[in-house]
């Protein structure tokens, strides 16, 4: 029996004793937080704030097996809020469609969350109709028409089957119970909410494909309502990613388990303090980029000069070498050698150990 079969499904219910001290503590650090954050100003803000959207909705797709390439997300992210960032590189209409969900459950986390909006956001994810070469029903419920919806896993013929969805003909009712509670869920604790919403709509697993995406974005809709703020500045999925075996065993776990979900709100509850903690790295590298760039900001750079180092100052894969400087700047390599000595003799760059074929460079912090 899963969740769901359950007589009194879906009466969710967990022991606050044993979760009230981490709630305190994530509390606490989410607050403290969004206190540094809030002092950067409003540029600062801004970059960590896309980064951390960056590393979310690529880290999200990953935990689905889909890798989408970090440069497209940026910039697909950047062109949607408008802000002004050097480098920006086309973005596939999947790419698009990703961000436009996330950044529409984020930013615009005080609309009520309805049906349409849900379908809207699934026909984003899957804006061909197919999930890889199978084609799907898109924006709408799942009609379960090639069998029950069961996440599984192991090769054809011995697979092993880890949940059982309810039935097609369940699901819209279920999800009119989950969107009412969603909307007013009492007086629950607001990280508490967040938890609950993934686990359950997970549980229901609507879609034919997308659920986990869209569970994750709804989790993350939850936090930016407990935080009254769009700006996201860390990142759930990226935790989850770190943590993806332990997440689906989790999961698997709960949802075979009675309707008492303390075991994973307390496991969403640490993860979310993970992800909390994890985001001191994002604000040390703004607040790196943007010291670097106080120090070079009154000499004068060409085009391609500029945009290299922020490249190199938005994590860089790899070692910058002249052949990758001429490729990205789209230069002869005469001209990418000409330009990093350059910028050696001004101090922003430096020739890494080694030399040769292999010479490399990297940025000088201060």
């Amino acid at each position: 029996m899963y969740l769901w079969n359950k007589p009194d499904w879906p009466a969710f219910s967990w022991d606050e004793s044993r979760l009230n001290k981490l709630l305190v503590h994530v509390s606490r650090e989410q607050g403290r937080l969004l206190g540094k954050m809030e002092v950067l100003g409003f540029d600062l803000r801004s970059e960590a704030h896309l980064r951390t959207l960056t590393e979310d909705v690529v880290k999200s797709s990953e935990i689905e097996g889909e890798n989408l390439a970090p440069e497209q997300v940026r910039s697909s992210i950047a062109r949607q809020l408008g802000l002004d960032v050097g480098g920006l590189v086309p973005a596939d209409r999947n790419v698009d469609g990703v961000v436009e969900m996330m950044l529409d459950a984020t930013a615009n986390y005080r609309e009520v969350l309805t049906e349409d909006r849900l379908f809207a956001w699934h026909a984003s994810l899957f804006p061909t109709g197919r999930s890889g070469m199978n084609k799907i029903q898109v924006g709408c419920w799942r009609d379960d028409s090639n069998g029950p919806m069961q996440v599984i896993s192991g090769p054809v013929g011995r697979e092993k089957v880890h949940y059982e969805a309810p039935p097609a003909d369940c699901v819209a009712n279920e999800m009119a119970k989950f969107l009412r509670w969603f909307e007013q869920p009492g007086d629950m604790e607001p990280l508490l909410i967040a938890g609950l919403a993934h686990l359950w709509f997970v549980t229901i697993h609507p879609f034919d494909d997308g659920n986990g995406r869209i569970a994750r974005a709804i989790a993350d809709m939850a936090l930016a309502r407990s935080e009254k703020t769009g700006q996201r500045f860390y990142s759930m999925s990226a935790q989850i990613r770190r943590q993806n075996k332990n997440y689906y065993d989790t999961l698997e776990q709960i949802q075979k388990n009675e309707l008492d979900v303390t075991q994973w709100q307390h496991w969403f509850l640490n993860c979310l303090l993970s992800a909390i903690e994890g985001a001191q790295q994002t604000l040390s590298t703004v607040l790196t980029k943007a010291r670097f760039w106080e120090r070079f900001a009154k000499q004068p750079l060409n085009k391609r000069q500029i945009k290299i180092l922020n490249r190199l100052l938005d994590d860089f894969e790899g070692k910058l070498t002249t052949s990758k400087w001429a490729k990205l700047a789209k230069c002869s390599q005469d001209t990418a050698y000409r330009d990093i000595l350059n910028l050696i003799e001004r101090g922003a760059l430096q020739k890494d150990a080694g030399g040769g074929r292999s010479t490399s460079y990297s940025v000088v912090s201060d």
